[in-house]
């Protein structure tokens, strides 16, 4: 079965327009250079899983008419990949049960100091506070049945934060990577479809340079590769012009079939 993957959101921490800036990507027109924080919904069936409930995912659910969601999935917590946790209360509201979530067992326990109110016992009445259940990896490699989808996960680092990458048959889905252990290249052989995270062209201590994230790809072997998590250095149309034919920047609203 053809499964589709929407990119909610292609941004950067900041999102582009970054706030009080006035460069010719945060001022241009083009739809292409707007960038809500990075967020992804896979659309498999009748199965809605989001990956990463960035803080703009109310303004993404709204502009993409998401009106159900089956499950999350979070790579990480840094604030822009789980700023809208709470904005996710509505889908448990309608379900009248906890939402699933996957995560590693570090995120786990970050989530928990992070967003204490959240695992507090509530009153089976009146309790306003999304619930979710968590499924926790105990491992940094593996692979696991999550909602009709097989997922192959693996890890990585943004500084001392580890990060799930996570591949989902021909497609792979690698934001926020910096640091990572060769065995990636074992996890990520014979991927198809690559999304990878590719800053700015200057350097970047966090996060893959666009060259670095090229690099990158061209290691993997991907047909085809997307970039993301793109910051506001980077003007869509300039920079595709620059990239090689299987290769581009991604922007909100894409969508993307994958097997």
């Amino acid at each position: 079965m053809k499964k589709k993957l929407l990119f909610l959101g292609t941004g950067s921490s900041g999102g582009v327009p970054l706030i009080g800036c006035d460069c010719a990507v945060c001022t241009s027109n083009s739809p292409f250079n707007k960038r809500l924080r990075p967020s992804v919904l896979l659309k498999c069936g009748a199965e809605n899983i989001l990956i990463d409930p960035g803080p703009d995912f109310r303004a993404q659910a709204l502009k993409y008419k998401i009106k159900h969601l089956t499950a999350t999935i979070i790579t990480h917590v840094h604030y822009d990949h789980i700023g809208g946790l709470d904005d996710l209360r509505i889908f448990y509201f309608i379900g009248k049960k906890p939402i699933h979530c996957m995560l590693s067992t570090s995120s786990y326990e970050e989530l928990k100091l992070r967003y204490f109110y959240q695992f507090l016992e509530t009153k089976k009445t009146n309790s306003k506070t999304v619930k979710f259940e968590y499924m926790t990896l105990p491992n940094e490699r593996g692979e696991v049945d999550f909602h009709g989808t097989h997922f192959q996960y693996l890890t990585y680092y943004q500084g001392d934060m580890p990060v799930l990458g996570l591949r989902m048959g021909s497609l792979a889905y690698i934001t926020d990577i910096r640091q990572y252990p060769e065995t990636i290249f074992e996890d990520l052989k014979g991927v198809e479809t690559l999304i990878v995270s590719g800053l700015r062209h200057s350097p970047s201590h966090v996060h893959f340079s666009l060259d670095e994230a090229l690099a990158f790809a061209e290691q993997v072997g991907a047909k085809k590769v997307y970039f993301n998590h793109i910051d506001h250095e980077l003007d869509h149309e300039k920079t595709n012009k620059s990239l090689p034919e299987w290769a581009n920047l991604s922007y909100d609203g894409q969508e993307i079939e994958f097997d």
